[in-house]
């Protein structure tokens, strides 16, 4: 299943819809504002709270947690000794990692488990600028939990730059 991201196009704050194929909202990403610490809810067309993204308050590498109903689902880090500096690892609660890799700012990077592709990340599909889709290869997947890596590695990697 694809779904398109208009990342931040027309909206007020941190809040932007993501359509399926269909043009269908199918998630609704809510930034909290006038937090201590940065977070974003990935919410259902209803208004459900799917997925929370938090940034860690402490540590020495900027990470994201990502949580589904109050407990820990997953970290998201940068990997440490990588060549390649736009790699992310995303360690899940029960201790599965994925990889997540390829130019994070271009929109254009996939994510992996075990050399197994499980998402797309890409423009080159699109035309409208400031928008990149999703394709969620695996049908069996949990889309919700790709999307949220999407946007932790993207919203890390842009905080990244503009420390630099």
């Amino acid at each position: 299943m694809r779904y398109l991201v208009r990342d931040k196009l027309l909206a007020l704050g941190d809040d932007y819809w993501i359509e399926d194929e269909h043009g269908r909202h199918a998630f609704l990403v809510d930034g909290k504002a006038l937090r201590l610490r940065d977070t974003l809810e990935l919410k259902d067309p209803s208004g459900y709270v799917l997925i929370t993204l938090r940034q860690k308050l402490l540590g020495l590498r900027g990470a994201m947690t990502i949580e589904r109903d109050g407990s820990p689902l997953a970290t998201v880090r940068r990997k440490r000794l990588s060549l390649l500096r736009n790699h992310y690892r995303v360690t899940l609660a029960e201790g599965t990692e994925l990889d997540v890799s390829g130019k994070i700012l271009d929109r254009e990077f996939a994510v992996e488990y075990d050399g197994e592709l499980l998402a797309h990340i890409s423009r080159r599909w699109l035309r409208v600028r400031e928008t990149y889709g999703v394709d969620v290869v695996r049908e069996d997947a949990d889309a919700a939990l790709l999307i949220a890596v999407a946007v932790c590695v993207i919203r890390m990697a842009e905080k990244e730059r503009a420390e630099e």
